[in-house]
C-alpha cells in the first residue's frame, strides 16, 4: 500500500484538511515518484519500517498500553516519504535530514521511539548509534523511555533487546540507543546512525546540531530528525531550520536531501475555527482529543495568559513571550529592497551606542513619498576580541550574522565609535545617501557626537524618556502592524524586535526594555526607534524632500 499517494489523494478531495506548505510538499513528492531522473521511489523498503513498527512494537501507556501500535495515516505517509525515495545509482537513501513540525499530543514520542527501535534492530546498520537529543537530558529521556517501555511491552523485542546501564543494546549488530542532553562535550566522538532532536525550539545552542549532524558523516545512510512544536525565543536554530524548511518547500531554492513536512495554520486567524486545527494536529479525534483542544481555546479566548501557549504549541503560530511589545506575527515581515533603490536619496539616522557588551547599531530611514512605506537598512557592530567566545557562550547566532555582513567588528575589546561614522560616510560616498537628521541617544560619547559633525552629519540628541519616546515607538508599532516597514527580512533586527517589550507609566507612555534575559538585546529596535523620533519631529519636512 502507497500510503503517501493516499495521503495526498485525501488532500486533494478535501477528506483531510492541511496547510498549504504541507499540501505543496506532499504533491512535489508523488510528482517525484514519476518524474524524478535522479530517485525512484520503493514501496517494499518505504512500507518495511511501518510493518516492523505495527509487528513489533506496542503502546506503553494510557488506555492502548500493551497493544500493538496501529500508525495514523499521516505517519505511514511521513513514514514512507523518509524511507522510500532511493538515489538510483547508489540504491541509498535519498532523505538525511528532516524537519517535522507538529502540534503537542499528536503522537510524536510513540512515533519517534518506534523509528528509533526500528534504526536501532531493523535497517541494516552495524553498530548502529541511536541518540534522542534535547537541551536537557531530562527531555531526551522522554523518547528513550518510551522505547524503553516498547520493549518491555513486546515478548519479541524483549528477548532481543537489553537494557544496559545508560542505553538499549541489541547485542546481535552491536547497536545501541541513548540519550544525550545539550553537553556538548558529551557528544563528541559519536558515530550516529540516527539522531532525533526533540523540541528543537528550546535549543539555542547551535553547536549541538552541528556536533550531531557531523557523526554522521561516515554512515551511509544516516538520518537526523528535527522534530518540534513552535516557540517564543527568536533568533535561535529552530528559526534557521523553520525559514529553512519554508524555502525548500516555497520552491526558493532546493536540498533534494532535506524532508520538511510542516503541520501549521496558515494564518494566525485561524486558531478560533475549528475546522481549521486540523492543519496542526493531523490526528485530532483520534490520537488527540478534540474536546481537550476545545477547552484550551475557550480558555485562551478570555485568558492572554493562556493564548500564547495554545498559538504556539497547539497551532504552531510563532510568537514571542507574553510581556513582549508585539507578536511575532506583527513583526515578521519577509520583503526584501535594494539599497540601490535608495541611491542619492535622502534619509533620516538612527544611532544606539554601546561600549562593551551590547551591540551598537545604526539605522537609516527612508520613505516612498507616493505609499508612504518605510524602508529600514542597518548596520550593527560587536567587539572583535571576544566575538567567538561570546557566540558560543551566549548560543546567539552572531557569527552567522557576521558572515552574512549585518554585523561588524572593530578591532580591540571595545566598539570603536570610528567605525560607526566610517559606516555612515559609506552610505554617502558610495551611494549618495544623505541622512537629514541623525538622532543619537543621550548616552553615546561627545567625542564621535562631534567627529560626526566635523563630517558634516547633523546630529540630534534623543533622550530616552517615554516623553520623548512614546508616541513614535506607538507609530512604529502600528507601522509594523501594518506591514508599513520593510526591513529587508534583516534576521538580526527581527530578533531585536521580539526581545522588546515596553515600560509603561501611569499616564499610559511607553519606553522600550527587554523582555528576556539580559543577553537578549534590543538595540536595533532602539536605534530605529531614535530614527523615528525623527520621522515624528520632522515628517513634513522628510515628504518634501522626497
Amino acid at each position: 500500500m502507497n500510503y503517501m499517494v493516499e495521503y495526498f489523494e485525501k488532500m486533494k478531495s478535501g477528506e483531510i484538511v492541511v496547510s498549504k506548505r504541507l499540501y505543496k510538499q506532499y504533491e512535489q513528492l508523488v510528482n517525484d515518484m514519476y518524474e524524478s531522473e535522479q530517485f525512484e521511489f520503493n514501496l517494499e523498503l518505504a512500507n518495511r519500517p511501518i510493518e516492523f513498527i505495527e509487528r513489533f512494537c506496542r503502546h506503553s501507556k494510557g488506555e492502548w498500553a500493551g497493544k500493538p501500535i496501529e500508525l495514523e495515516l499521516f505517519q505511514k505517509a511521513y513514514i514512507n516519504a523518509l524511507f522510500g525515495f532511493v538515489d538510483r545509482d547508489t540504491g541509498l537513501r535519498r532523505f538525511t535530514e528532516s524537519f517535522f513540525y507538529i502540534g503537542r499530543k499528536n503522537g510524536k514520542t510513540t512515533l519517534l521511539g518506534a523509528l528509533a527501535l526500528y534504526m536501532l534492530i531493523a535497517d541494516g546498520e552495524g553498530g548502529s548509534e541511536v541518540y534522542s537529543i534535547a537541551t536537557k537530558k531530562e527531555q531526551a529521556n522522554i523518547l528513550f523511555d518510551e522505547a524503553h517501555n516498547m520493549v518491555q511491552q513486546s515478548k519479541f523485542l524483549s528477548n532481543h533487546v537489553r537494557k544496559r546501564k545508560s542505553d538499549l543494546y541489541f547485542p546481535h549488530t552491536f547497536s545501541k540507543l541513548m540519550a544525550l542532553g545539550k553537553n556538548s562535550n558529551s557528544l563528541d566522538g559519536l558515530n550516529a546512525h540516527l539522531v532525533v532532536i526533540d523540541e528543537l525550539h528550546s535549543i539555542q545552542d547551535r553547536n549541538m546540531y552541528e556536533v550531531m549532524k557531523q557523526s554522521q558523516s561516515a554512515r551511509r545512510q544516516p538520518l537526523l530528525i528535527m522534530i518540534t512544536t513552535a516557540g517564543t525565543l527568536r533568533g535561535t536554530i529552530f528559526d534557521d531550520m523553520y525559514e529553512y524548511a519554508c524555502n525548500i518547500v516555497d520552491g526558493n531554492f532546493k536540498d533534494e536531501h532535506f524532508l520538511p513536512i510542516i503541520y501549521e495554520l496558515d494564518s494566525k486567524e485561524e486558531w478560533k475555527d475549528p475546522n481549521m486545527w486540523e492543519k496542526a494536529n493531523p490526528s485530532l479525534n483520534s490520537i488527540k482529543k478534540v474536546s481537550d483542544l476545545e477547552r484550551k481555546v475557550e480558555r485562551a479566548k478570555n485568558s492572554p495568559n493562556d493564548l500564547t501557549g495554545v498559538l504556539t504549541k497547539d497551532f504552531n503560530i510563532r510568537s514571542t513571550a507574553e510581556q513582549s511589545w508585539l507578536s511575532f506575527d506583527d513583526i515578521n515581515n519577509e520583503e526584501t529592497f535594494d539599497i540601490e533603490d535608495f541611491r542619492n536619496g535622502y534619509a533620516i539616522g538612527g544611532a544606539d551606542l554601546s561600549i562593551t557588551t551590547d551591540l551598537s547599531c545604526a539605522t537609516l530611514l527612508f520613505m516612498d513619498p507616493e505609499t508612504e512605506k518605510r524602508y529600514v537598512h542597518q548596520m550593527y557592530w560587536l567587539p572583535r576580541d571576544n566575538f567567538y567566545e561570546r557566540v558560543e557562550e551566549e548560543k546567539i547566532p552572531y557569527d552567522k550574522w557576521y558572515e552574512q555582513g549585518l554585523l561588524r567588528l572593530c578591532n580591540g575589546n571595545t566598539i570603536d565609535y570610528s567605525d560607526i561614522t566610517d559606516w555612515f560616510k559609506e552610505m554617502l560616498e558610495d551611494y549618495g545617501i544623505t541622512p537629514l537628521w541623525i538622532y543619537y541617544d543621550n548616552y553615546s560619547a561627545r567625542y564621535w557626537v562631534d567627529e560626526m559633525e566635523q563630517h558634516g552629519f547633523k546630529m540630534v540628541r534623543c533622550h530616552q524618556g517615554a516623553r520623548t519616546l512614546s508616541l513614535p515607538m506607538q507609530n512604529m508599532g502600528a507601522d509594523l502592524k501594518a506591514k508599513r516597514i520593510n526591513y529587508n527580512n534583516n534576521p538580526l533586527l527581527k530578533w531585536c524586535l521580539t526581545n522588546t517589550s515596553i515600560l509603561t507609566d501611569r499616564n499610559g507612555n511607553i519606553v522600550p526594555i527587554k523582555n528576556q534575559t539580559a543577553k537578549r538585546r534590543i538595540d536595533g529596535t532602539a536605534s530605529m526607534l531614535d530614527a523615528y523620533v525623527g520621522l515624528f519631529e520632522h515628517y513634513e519636512e522628510f515628504i518634501r524632500a522626497q
